[in-house]
C-alpha cells in the first residue's frame, strides 16, 4: 500500500510541471470477462517544456504509451504510475491498458446478483481510485473536462456524470457516448453499468432550466425502492439550496443510483450520486434510518455546490466539502422537509455524539487537518471532518447570522465556480458579509483540536433566588485552547409531571469564566441546562441539583433537542468516569420508553449496549447484563403495537439476550410461539433473531446455510456471514478468521458483516486471537486495500478489556515503523477506547 501513496509535496511538484489539463477522453470496454476491462485514455494537457512527471494508473497490463505521437517504453509503467519524460508545452498522451475490477468497493466494483446472476458495476473514486479505472493526474487541483465512451453488453444501462449524446447498437453490445463534463476533479467522475432498472422525473430549477431526475436500482430490489420519497426530498433540496446559495444547480441532470456492496453512505459524483443499498427498505426499518436516508440525500445534493462546483485544492481542506454538506443537509431538513421538528435533535444525537467521541481520541486533529499524503486523508473521513465541522459551522452561523453566512457563500460560489480553493478564500467572503473577525474565529475553531468543557457554578440566596450564575470553561490536557461559544441557557422547573422551560438566556461565553448576568434574581430552577438548543460545540457538566433532576426526570423534558443535550451530557459524564456505568444503565432503562426521537432511541440503545459490554466493573458485570436484558424484554413487550419503539426495543433485546430464558424468548418469537401485537417477523428481523440464537449457541452453520438458501440475496449473504461468525465455537471463529485475515476471499461488505459477528458469542474465545491479531495486522494493512484493511484493523482489534491487552497494544504501537503512520493511528484509536473502558470500569462502584 505505501507504494501507492501520493504525498502533498509530490502533488505540488507535479502541479508546477502540469500547468493545465484540458481534457480526458476515456474509452472503456466492459465486455471482456469478469477480471479485467479495457481502457484507452487520451489526455490533452499543457506542461513546462522539457519537464518530466508521472501519471497515476493502477493497471493489470499496459499495452501502449504514446506521448505526442511517439511510443514510449512500457517499462515506464510500474503498475501504479507511468513516467512521462521530456514533456512539450502542449501534450497529447494516449495510453491503452487493462484495468482490474475490484470487490472492495474501490475503483470499478463488480457484483454478481445471487438472485438472478446479473452483473452490476459501479465506480467509487474518492480519495485516490479513479486511477484504478483510467490513467489520471490523481489530485483535486488538476481539474479537466472528461468524456466517457463505454462499450457494454446490449441489455445493460450505462450512466455517467453527463447525459449520453448517442448510443451505438452493435447487436450483442452497445457503445454509450457521453457529453464532456464541465471542469471537475477526477474523484467525482463516475461510471455505473449493468441491467439497472430506473424511474425518471424532472424539476424546473431557479433559472427555469429543466433538470432530469433518475432513480436506479438492481432489478431484484426495484420493487422496494420508494422513489417518490427520493424525488420529493430532491425537489425540496433543490429549492432550498438554490435559494440559500443564490446559485443555480450547476449540472445538466441529477441521477441517484443505489448500488450493491457500497462502503459508505453515498458518494457525490457530479450528476450521478451513488448510495448504499441499505437505503432500499425491503423490510421494516427504524424511523431513524428513514431520516438518515433523507439527510444523506440532502448531503449529497449539497455537495454539487460544496465539492463539485468548488473543490478544495488539497485534501487538508476536505472539511470544505464534508462539514458544509453535513451542516447544510440538516439545515435543509429543518427548514424545508417533513423532518423539520426532529432534524436538530437528530443531529445532536448522532453527529455530535460521533464528534465528541472522535475529538477525545489521541488521533484528534484540527478540522483543517494537516494532510501529508493520501494515507492521511483516507483515515480522516471521520467524526472531526464531518460531525465536528458541521457542529462548528452551526456555531458560526449562530454567531454571524444565517443571512450573512449565505451572502458570503453566494460571492464565494461566484468567484470560484469550477475552480479550487483554500480556507482563506471562504473566510474572506464570510468576513466581508458579516463584519465579524472570522479569521480569528477560524484560528480558534478550525485550526486547533480538542473539545472544551462547560461547567456551571450557582450561588443561591436564602430566598431561593440566584445570586450569581457562572459558566466555567476548561480544556483537556494537551489541547490548551479556550474558545468563544454562542449558546442558550435554559431554566426548567418541575410542573406536575413535566419539566417546563421558564426562562431562556442567550449569550456569548468566552474565556475561563463567564457570568450569566441575566440570571441574577431569578428563582433557582430544578434544572439549569447550559447549551439548551444545542448551538454550541462543548461538553456540558450539569450542576449537582440539575444532574439529579435530569436523572430522575429526563423523560419529563418536552423538547427532544433539550433531552438530547441532557442525554449527551450524562453519557459524557459516564465516559469520563464521573458517573458509574450502572447508573447510566438504569438511566436508559428508566427513560428510553419516553424518548420520542427515533435517532436518540437508537443512539442511547447503542450506548447502553456499549456500557454493558465494556464499562461495567467485572465484579458485577454478568449480573447487570442479565438484568438489563430482562428489563429490555419487558420494555419491548410493553411498547405500543407496531411502533418504532417496539421494533427498536425488540432488536436491542435480540443483541443483549444471552441467558437460557432470554434465548428461549428469542426462539419463541422466531417460531411464532410468542407474538407481540403489531410486530411482523419479516425477512430482516428473522435474520436478527437468527443471529441472536447463533451467538447464543442455539444455531449451527448448517442451520444458517439453510436460512441462506431461503434468502439467497445480497442482504441474506451479509446476515448469514455475521451469524456464522458469531457461533461461539472454536471452529466457527477459526473459519471466519481464515476467510477474513488469511485468504481475504470475501467481498468488502460480506467481510464487514463477518467481522461484526466475530466477537459475539463466547468472550473467552476472543482471548485466543490477541496474539494472532498483532502477528497479522501489519501485513494486512500493507497488502490489502484501504477499505478492506481498515475493516480488519479496527473491527478485529481484540475485545478483551484487560490491562494486559492495553500494555500489549502500547508495546506494539511503539515498535511500528515510521511509514506505518496510518496503521498507527487506527490501532491507537482502538487502544484509546480500551484505556477509557478500563478507566470507566474502575469508577463503576
Amino acid at each position: 500500500m505505501p507504494g501507492m501513496n501520493l504525498t502533498r509535496i509530490e502533488a505540488q511538484e507535479r502541479a508546477t510541471v502540469i500547468t493545465h489539463v484540458d481534457s480526458y477522453r476515456i474509452e472503456l470496454d466492459l465486455t471482456r470477462g469478469e477480471r479485467v476491462f479495457g481502457c484507452k485514455t487520451q489526455i490533452n494537457f499543457d506542461a513546462v517544456a522539457g519537464g518530466e512527471t508521472f501519471i497515476d494508473a493502477i493497471t493489470d497490463a499496459v499495452h501502449t504509451i504514446e506521448l505526442n505521437g511517439e511510443q514510449l517504453p512500457l517499462d515506464l509503467a510500474d503498475g501504479v504510475r507511468i513516467g512521462l519524460p521530456n514533456l512539450s508545452e502542449k501534450n497529447v498522451l494516449v495510453i491503452e491498458a487493462d484495468m482490474l475490477y475490484t470487490n472492495t468497493g474501490e475503483g470499478l466494483h463488480r457484483f454478481v446478483d445471487p438472485v438472478d446472476g446479473e452483473v452490476y458495476l459501479y465506480s467509487q473514486f474518492e480519495v485516490p481510485d479513479s486511477r484504478r479505472v483510467y490513467p489520471v493526474f490523481e489530485q483535486p487541483d488538476l481539474k479537466a473536462e472528461f468524456e466517457f465512451v463505454v462499450t457494454a453488453p446490449a441489455h445493460w444501462v450505462v450512466v455517467s456524470n453527463q447525459p449520453e449524446m448517442n448510443v451505438m447498437d452493435a447487436g450483442e453490445t452497445k457503445t454509450w457516448n457521453f457529453k464532456p463534463t464541465p471542469r471537475m476533479s477526477s474523484y467525482i467522475t463516475a461510471i455505473i453499468a449493468g441491467p439497472y432498472d430506473s424511474v425518471h422525473s424532472s424539476l424546473t430549477n431557479s433559472e427555469g432550466r429543466e433538470i432530469r431526475l433518475g432513480c436506479y436500482a438492481r432489478k431484484s430490489l426495484m420493487e422496494y425502492l420508494d422513489h417518490e420519497d427520493i424525488f420529493e426530498l430532491t425537489r425540496q433540496g433543490f429549492e432550498f439550496f438554490e435559494d440559500q446559495f443564490s446559485t443555480p444547480y450547476p449540472f445538466e441532470k441529477y441521477d441517484q443510483l443505489f448500488v450493491p456492496e457500497f462502503n459508505a453512505g453515498a458518494m457525490e459524483n457530479a450528476g450521478a450520486v451513488t448510495f448504499l443499498e441499505n437505503y432500499i427498505f425491503r423490510s421494516k426499518v427504524t424511523e431513524a434510518v428513514v431520516e438518515r436516508r433523507a439527510i444523506t440525500v440532502l448531503h449529497e445534493l449539497a455537495h454539487m455546490w460544496f465539492g463539485d462546483l468548488v473543490t478544495m485544492k488539497w485534501w487538508n481542506d476536505l472539511w470544505l466539502n464534508e462539514s458544509f454538506a453535513e451542516f447544510m443537509s440538516t439545515l435543509a431538513a429543518a427548514e424545508n422537509t417533513r423532518f423539520a421538528s426532529e432534524a436538530w435533535a437528530t443531529f445532536s444525537a448522532s453527529e455530535k455524539t460521533w464528534a465528541y467521541n472522535q475529538d477525545q481520541l489521541s488521533s484528534t486533529h484540527p478540522i483543517v487537518a494537516p494532510i501529508r499524503d493520501l494515507q492521511d486523508v483516507q483515515v480522516n473521513f471521520d467524526g472531526i471532518t464531518y460531525a465536528k465541522g458541521a457542529s462548528v459551522l452551526r456555531q458560526l452561523v449562530a454567531w454571524v447570522g444565517q443571512d450573512n453566512f449565505m451572502a458570503g457563500l453566494k460571492v464565494y460560489f461566484e468567484k470560484h465556480s469550477w475552480g479550487n480553493t483554500v480556507l482563506d478564500d471562504l473566510l474572506v467572503e464570510l468576513e466581508a458579509a458579516s463584519g465579524r473577525d472570522v479569521q480569528a474565529w477560524s484560528s480558534l475553531w478550525l485550526e486547533t483540536a480538542g473539545v472544551n468543557t462547560l461547567t456551571t457554578e450557582v450561588a443561591e440566596a436564602s430566598d431561593g433566588t440566584i445570586e450569581k450564575l457562572v459558566i466555567h470553561q476548561s480544556y483537556a490536557k494537551g489541547y490548551e485552547t479556550l474558545r468563544p461559544h454562542r449558546l442558550v441557557v435554559g431554566f426548567y422547573r418541575l410542573d406536575n409531571d413535566a419539566l417546563v422551560r421558564t426562562d431562556r438566556i442567550e449569550l456569548d461565553v468566552d474565556g475561563k469564566t463567564t457570568e450569566v448576568a441575566q440570571a441574577a434574581g431569578l428563582q433557582r430552577p430544578d434544572l439549569i441546562l447550559v447549551n439548551d438548543e444545542d448551538l454550541a460545540y462543548a461538553k456540558i457538566r450539569l450542576d449537582d441539583r440539575s444532574r439529579k433532576t435530569a436523572v430522575q426526570h429526563l423523560g419529563a423534558i418536552g423538547s427532544p433537542l433539550a433531552r438530547g443535550v441532557v442525554w449527551g451530557s450524562l453519557w459524557d459524564t459516564v465516559r469520563d468516569a464521573e458517573m458509574p456505568a450502572r447508573q447510566f444503565v438504569d438511566l436508559v432503562l428508566n427513560n428510553i420508553a419516553e424518548e420520542t426521537n427515533s435517532t436518540a432511541v437508537r443512539v442511547q440503545l447503542l450506548n447502553l449496549e456499549h456500557a454493558l459490554k465494556a464499562f461495567l466493573a467485572p465484579s458485577h458485570a454478568e449480573k447487570t447484563r442479565a438484568l438489563a436484558a430482562n428489563r429490555m424484554w419487558q420494555i419491548a413487550q410493553a411498547a405500543e403495537a407496531g411502533s418504532d419503539h417496539q421494533f427498536q426495543f425488540v432488536t436491542s433485546f435480540a443483541r443483549l439476550a444471552h441467558t437460557d430464558l432470554q434465548l428461549d424468548a428469542i426462539e419463541a418469537l422466531l417460531t411464532g410461539d410468542k407474538t407481540l401485537e403489531g410486530l411482523e417477523i419479516d425477512t430482516d428481523l428473522t435474520w436478527v433473531l437468527l443471529g441472536s440464537l447463533a451467538a447464543g449457541g442455539r444455531r449451527t452453520a448448517t442451520d444458517i446455510d439453510a436460512a441462506l438458501a431461503e434468502d439467497n440475496t445480497s442482504n441474506g449473504q451479509q446476515a448469514a456471514a455475521a451469524a456464522q461468525a458469531s457461533i461461539p465455537t472454536t471452529e466457527a471463529k477459526a473459519e471466519t478468521w481464515r476467510a477474513v485475515v488469511e485468504t481475504g476471499e470475501l467481498s468488502n461488505i460480506v467481510q464487514r458483516s463477518a467481522i461484526s459477528g466475530f466477537y459475539r458469542g463466547s468472550r473467552d474465545l476472543a482471548e485466543d486471537y490477541v496474539e494472532k491479531y498483532f502477528a497479522a495486522v501489519e501485513g494486512v494493512w500493507r497488502e490489502r486495500s484501504h477499505e478492506v484493511s481498515t475493516q480488519i484493523v479496527t473491527g478485529l482489534f481484540p475485545k478483551v478489556y484487560t490491562q494486559q491487552l492495553l500494555e500489549r497494544a502500547e508495546a506494539y504501537l511503539a515498535q511500528l515503523p515510521e511509514d506505518a503512520a496510518s496503521l498507527h493511528r487506527q490501532i491507537s484509536e482502538c487502544r484509546d477506547a480500551l484505556a477509557r473502558a478500563l478507566k470507566v470500569q474502575s469508577a463503576d462502584i
